[in-house]
C-alpha cells in the first residue's frame, strides 16, 4: 500500500524516483496523512459503530461466533479483524469502553494531516 501511495503522490507532484526526493518532503508538499493512518481510522470508526449497536443486531451476533476447530493454511497466519483492532487500540492507547462515547471515540481515532 505504501508503494502505491507514494507512486501516486510523486505523480501528483510531477516527480519520479529518479529525482530522488525524500518521501517526507513529498508528503509535506502534498499535505496528506499516511494511508495506514487513514485505514486504521476507518477500521476503528466501524468498530465504534458496531460496539454502540444493541446485542440483537446481526453484526453483534457475529462477534459470538467461535472460530475453534478451524484449520489455518501454511505460512504466517493472517490476522483476524478483531486482532487488528486490538493492535490498533493498543497503539493509540484507547479501550473498548471509550467506543460507547461517540464524541470521545471520534476525537481519539482522528487522523491529523
Amino acid at each position: 500500500m505504501k508503494v502505491a501511495e507514494m507512486r501516486m503522490l510523486r505523480w501528483m507532484c510531477g516527480h519520479t524516483l529518479l529525482d530522488k526526493i525524500m518521501i517526507e518532503d513529498i508528503r509535506v508538499k502534498v499535505v496528506v496523512a499516511p494511508i495506514e493512518d487513514k485505514m486504521r481510522k476507518a477500521k476503528l470508526r466501524w468498530f465504534g459503530h458496531v460496539k454502540r449497536r444493541s446485542m440483537d443486531t446481526p453484526v453483534r451476533r457475529c462477534e459470538k461466533l467461535a472460530l475453534t476447530g478451524m484449520r489455518r493454511g501454511r505460512g504466517q497466519p493472517t490476522k483476524y479483524w478483531e486482532e487488528m483492532i486490538k493492535h490498533d487500540m493498543v497503539r493509540l492507547q484507547i479501550s473498548e469502553d471509550m467506543a460507547l462515547d461517540r464524541k470521545l471515540w471520534r476525537s481519539r481515532i482522528r487522523v491529523i494531516c
